[in-house]
């Protein structure tokens, strides 16, 4: 197989949960950019799914099946955002690592979220 002719996981599973690949070359065609779709609306959801966790931990009142829900949500999302590191990780040049900058650890739940 060519540099120029890759695998690619696509964002969605077959018929039996499994990984789904695509040939590509070059710039890639419909399926290519129906995954590049699919992805940002995958990548949206979650984020909006992120700031709907912070305001349901946030206020330390959720009810326990309210919890259990944003938990199945959450780990549906998370699978999602991982197959698209994953798929466009492969795609990227190999890198040396950048060095830490500190710092960037991401949201901040409320401490409400934890008592």
């Amino acid at each position: 197989m060519t540099p120029h002719n890759e695998l690619r996981l696509l964002p969605w599973s077959g018929p039996e949960g499994n990984p789904c690949y695509l040939s590509t070359e070059g710039s890639g065609g419909y399926l290519s950019r129906l995954a590049d779709s699919a992805e940002a609306v995958q990548l949206e959801m979650s984020g909006e799914l992120l700031e709907h966790a912070l305001e349901v931990l946030g206020d330390g009142e959720a009810e326990p099946n309210e919890v259990r829900l944003l938990a199945m949500d959450m780990t549906e999302a998370l699978r999602d955002v991982r197959r698209v590191a994953i798929s466009r990780g492969h795609r990227l040049p190999p890198t040396d690592p950048p060095a830490c900058e500190g710092g960037g650890e991401g949201p901040q739940l409320p401490a409400a979220a934890f008592g």
